[in-house]
């Protein structure tokens, strides 16, 4: 009883606040309707004069004074010049100050922040500084809500171009990026999971329709982060080279060796880009091991123990990587950086270890790029006839589409593969000829298996 006696007494403030409002204006209501209507149909020209009588007079009347507000001012920013285009510029700038004070629970401070900076920056009306500054205070005090992928991709280039320019350091730049590709691996990793929960169901024809709509926007946003991290890597460019990064390491060596977080950054990045040769990563390595035993400390004392040619020792480190993780995407991770280290030496082991990053994530979808590539690459060494050795494309783009459909964020990248081994398996002209349309061709190298050739 107490407790719907609460919920009645709520619903009766709020009816009394709603009726109040109309009391003191009692146009604003009408107004609403009238440029709700309006807005539902895109004429935005004919919305601006009652939705600006209700904004200016009922603020927080409706969530639909911003929401709408945002559409029919940016509507009014592309149809117009001058002094007039400016007002409106700063019209929504101040429209989306006031929807973070009106609707705070609706509008995260991130998310004003990121809105305010992409429209400066859209309208060239502030300095990277300035973008930057806006960029970094949102991710830094509201990280959770930072997600839109092309202002995460504004944040770190705007960084870019400050240091380019001479005003920021190296060192920011390659924490910034950290911070930001961390940021979108965290956001893959969501999307990703509701992509592999869904795909059984998809392929079977058995999605409902708010699960095909759940489907298609995780798909979309993947890919489209896919695309922003592709842009940044680009933008990082050869900053990351290991020219770049040894020196700026020797620099800071015994200024930062002790502080995990940097250390782990360093011998990460010399890692990834193939810096494994020089003394520098060994000290890195070490030092890691020192502050952090963990699972990375033990997959990069398997690659320096794999590059003085103790192999067994090199397996015995990544085992123990592996063993270590306890949390399954990390462990898939660190499957797959064990894979990427040892396909120069073993197509086979490679692809078990990409296999077990698989089975530990069945949305890394890096892990079935790996083994499409180590198929391609093994088109010589399988099969007896050009046809047959052209053939093993087939399997290869196989994986490389198995890739794109768990993983979106890899759909471009992974499709061009795919198409590039198509292009290289057998044509039509060369099945026709051949006579084995719509039989199965084994493989007796390595790759093993089979593929069926496709019917004319």
């Amino acid at each position: 009883m107490k407790k719907r006696h609460y919920l009645t007494m709520i619903m009766v403030t709020m009816l009394t606040g709603l009726s109040m409002a109309q009391a003191q204006n009692p146009e604003c209501m009408t107004n609403l309707s009238i440029y709700a209507e309006h807005v539902k149909v895109k004429n935005y020209d004919a919305a601006y004069e009652p939705w600006k009588m209700v904004y200016e007079s009922c603020p927080d009347i409706n969530k639909a004074n911003f929401s709408y507000g945002e559409r029919i001012l940016k509507s009014k920013i592309d149809n117009s010049t001058g002094a007039d285009k400016d007002g409106y510029i700063q019209d929504l700038l101040a429209l989306y100050d006031n929807s973070l004070k009106y609707f705070p629970s609706n509008y995260p401070a991130a998310g004003v922040a990121i809105d305010k900076a992409l429209l400066l920056f859209d309208n060239k009306m502030a300095s990277d500084e300035e973008i930057f500054s806006m960029l970094d205070k949102a991710f830094q005090e509201d990280r959770a809500n930072f997600k839109n992928p092309k202002a995460l991709y504004l944040y770190f280039s705007s960084l870019v171009d400050l240091h380019d320019a001479g005003k920021k350091d190296l060192q920011d730049v390659f924490e910034t990026y950290d911070d930001v590709t961390g940021k979108i691996e965290e956001e893959n990793k969501e999307l990703t999971g509701i992509v592999t929960k869904l795909l059984p169901k998809d392929s079977l024809g058995t999605l409902t329709s708010k699960e095909k709509r759940m489907f298609k926007v995780a798909s979309v946003n993947s890919e489209n982060y896919g695309k922003i991290a592709s842009s940044i890597d680009s933008k990082l460019g050869a900053l990351a080279d290991c020219d770049n990064l040894i020196p700026l390491y020797e620099k800071n060596f015994e200024e930062r060796k002790g502080d995990v977080k940097w250390v782990k950054g360093a011998v990460g990045r010399m890692f990834s880009k193939e810096c494994t040769d020089d003394p520098m990563f060994r000290k890195l390595f070490e030092a890691q091991l020192a502050l952090d035993p963990s699972a990375d400390a033990y997959m990069y004392g398997g690659v320096l123990k794999q590059k003085s040619g103790d192999l067994n020792g090199a397996l015995a480190d990544f085992n123990k990587a592996v063993e270590l993780e306890t949390d399954s995407y990390r462990k898939s991770d660190i499957l797959y950086k064990i894979a990427t280290t040892v396909r120069n030496s073993s197509k086979s082991q490679a692809r078990s270890y990409a296999l077990k990053a698989i089975d530990a994530n069945p949305a890394n979808g890096k892990a079935y790029l790996l083994i499409a590539t180590l198929y391609g690459n093994s088109a010589n060494a399988c099969g007896s006839t050009p046809f047959e050795k052209r053939a093993i494309y087939w399997k290869a783009a196989a994986m490389a589409r198995k890739a794109a459909t768990v993983d979106p964020a890899l759909r471009g990248r992974a499709s061009q593969l795919a198409a590039n081994y198509d292009a290289k398996a057998p044509t039509k002209e060369m099945i026709f000829s051949s006579g084995k349309a719509g039989q199965t061709i084994s493989f007796s190298c390595w790759v093993g298996g089979s593929v069926t050739v496709p019917n004319l």
